[in-house]
């Protein structure tokens, strides 16, 4: 299914009118079904949809592993998921029958509360890094959004080594974009405790919760952090980095982690 769609728009440059085609960036409503109940459905956008279903699961607490899925099945033309696990979840039982949609850009998820989040265990093991490796990540980050490139209406987010992006993903939603990463590494039980998440969006608390929950010890954005998840990098180890921009960075936390 196609990410972008050509719209005929009138563009104004001055005193210059032009009617020409636009790219503009397809919005997707994606329900899950967990065990034949609808669960959730999002606006997302259309891309990697198997690995948005488990990620969001996994970063709810429904599934822990790949072995508690016993099927998964994706209808594109429907727009649904349809997931059947072998463990049953209060959580999920709690919630059968409330929809929610979003977009993931707001509160991404209506399931987590800051109690929740500071059970959360503290990054024991450290990784460090080099300014230099950043900025480099972040140029190589920058030019593999070609949704972006192309409409400007989506958020970025990779996962990487010390040197290299080994996983990239674009949705509307920035908290969609970090569940599809996780969804992969839930798949494919990618080892993530030496790895750090790029991210091209606001860094929320609900962000660095996600983040914190599998146990990633370094978390990039090139936009800002709130507050709230500045307290939390602090608290819990996480070496968190903002407006990550050419030769710039700010650091939130965790400062010895990065060498210069």
């Amino acid at each position: 299914m196609n990410n972008i769609k050509k719209y005929n728009i009138m563009r104004i440059k001055g005193d210059t009118a032009i009617e020409e085609k636009d790219d503009v960036v397809v919005e997707y409503p994606f329900t899950i079904y967990l065990n034949n109940k609808e669960f959730v459905t999002f606006l997302c956008s259309p891309k990697s949809l198997k690995y948005l279903a488990i990620g969001f699961l996994h970063s709810e607490g429904i599934i822990e592993t790949k072995d508690n899925i016993n099927d998964i099945k994706i209808d594109e033309d429907k727009g649904i998921a349809y997931v059947y696990t072998n463990k049953e979840s209060i959580l999920a039982e709690k919630l059968n029958g409330k929809r929610t949609i979003t977009t993931g850009c707001g509160k991404g998820t209506i399931f987590y509360n800051v109690i929740d989040s500071f059970k959360t265990k503290k990054i024991d093991k450290k990784i460090s890094i080099n300014k230099e490796n950043i900025f480099s990540l972040i140029k190589s980050f920058n030019k593999k959004s070609e949704i972006f490139l192309k409409t400007g209406g989506v958020h970025s987010c990779g996962l990487c080594s010390e040197d290299d992006i080994l996983i990239f993903e674009e949705d509307i939603g920035r908290h969609n974009a970090l569940d599809k990463i996780i969804g992969k590494t839930v798949i494919e039980n990618i080892r993530l405790d030496n790895k750090m998440v790029l991210t091209s969006g606001r860094v929320s608390s609900e962000i660095l919760i996600k983040v914190a929950k599998r146990g990633i010890p370094v978390l990039i954005s090139r936009s800002a952090p709130t507050s709230l998840a500045i307290e939390m990098a602090r608290e819990l180890n996480i070496l968190l980095i903002g407006f990550a921009r050419g030769k710039k960075l700010n650091i939130y936390s965790d400062f010895p982690s990065l060498t210069f």
